[in-house]
């Protein structure tokens, strides 16, 4: 089904890219739920719409597009959605979820006909890096924030918080230790950074971890809970094209990047079945918006498990079935997601 033999791979190689992949991105089931709570949802709810978003993405593309490449929601997307549209423009979460379901439409209507995959093959190499370049630059800037490394100024705007403040410092520490671990490697660098200060923290008294395992929390607050009326609004319109929009292009950048990564483009630098990849993208992004979060796209982490050497779509299906397991640790994911809202 995934013809691994002719991919030049195996079976085994291709479980062991699935769980590096998983480990580079599982931190987003952390992570999510933290950014999405400041825009009043149920963490509870989110951190199983994120898993079973992430599952569902990365299944589709490793069946309908046989690729390697795995889908959660995006970092970047989720930002904008919480800061932007809900704390920034004033929009209910509900609304902000109907905006990402109708991006995610337009998404499918485009991936059907050959235009976005037309756009995706004439966009220049610089600027597809650069897209995530800036994304990461975004992200860099929130987490500052979060960190208590950078507060607010009347003057300045911004300005460096107190190096004296105990999470402030473990922040400090995690990023050290997410640097050299990264810089050497370590495909779990992330997530041994977030655990490592979890850890310290619960030494310190600022976490209490009482239970590591239990059923997944419901999700009934976020189901279906869009609001699609609601985000046809002329005044949401906007917001819908720029969550379609920022969609484009990162997974334009992410599926140009991975597949070149991994020598997976044409002799013309074109990527073969795209359409299904996109298609793949858009259905994800929907059914995200349907569960309770916001918009699924590739992941850049990809790249990792093609390092370790997966080919094809039994990589990402690797991948869907991990983020299914993780649904029975929310109360770990819970501990270090509060850590993160700490700092």
């Amino acid at each position: 089904m995934f013809a691994v033999k002719s991919s030049a791979s195996t079976f085994g190689r291709e479980v062991l890219a699935g769980a590096t992949t998983y480990l580079t991105m599982v931190y987003i089931v952390i992570v999510n739920p933290a950014i999405l709570g400041d825009a009043g949802m149920d963490t509870g709810a989110v951190f199983v719409a994120t898993c079973l978003a992430a599952a569902v993405g990365s299944l589709l593309m490793g069946v309908l597009a046989n690729y390697p490449i795995a889908l959660a929601p995006g970092m970047g997307l989720n930002a904008f959605f919480t800061y932007g549209v809900v704390l920034g423009m004033g929009h209910g979460w509900q609304t902000a979820l109907g905006a990402v379901f109708l991006s995610g439409v337009l998404f499918l209507i485009l991936s059907l006909l050959p235009v976005r995959e037309w756009l995706i093959n004439s966009i220049p190499s610089g600027l597809k890096k650069a897209i995530s370049a800036g994304i990461g630059l975004f992200l860099f800037f929130i987490g500052l924030q979060n960190a208590g490394l950078v507060v607010d100024h009347p003057q300045t705007l911004v300005t460096v918080g107190s190096l004296s403040s105990l999470p402030t410092l473990l922040a400090l520490v995690g990023l050290v230790i997410m640097t050299v671990l990264h810089v050497r490697g370590f495909a779990a660098a992330i997530l041994i950074g977030m655990g490592v200060v979890t850890a310290m923290g619960a030494l310190l008294g600022l976490a209490t971890i009482s239970s590591w395992v239990s059923m997944p929390p419901d999700l009934a607050p976020t189901l279906m809970a869009m609001d699609i009326r609601g985000a046809l609004e002329v005044g949401l319109l906007a917001v819908v094209f720029v969550f379609f929009m920022v969609d484009f292009f990162d997974s334009a950048g992410t599926l140009i990047g991975v597949a070149h990564r991994g020598g997976l483009l044409d002799k013309h630098g074109n990527l073969p079945r795209a359409r299904r990849a996109l298609v793949s993208d858009s259905v994800a992004t929907m059914a995200g918006a349907a569960l309770g979060t916001s918009t699924t796209t590739s992941y850049i982490e990809s790249a990792a498990g093609i390092e370790a050497g997966g080919r094809t779509g039994l990589t990402a299906v690797v991948v869907a079935g991990l983020f299914l397991l993780t649904l029975f640790f929310s109360p770990l994911v819970s501990v270090i997601g509060s850590g993160y809202d700490a700092g």
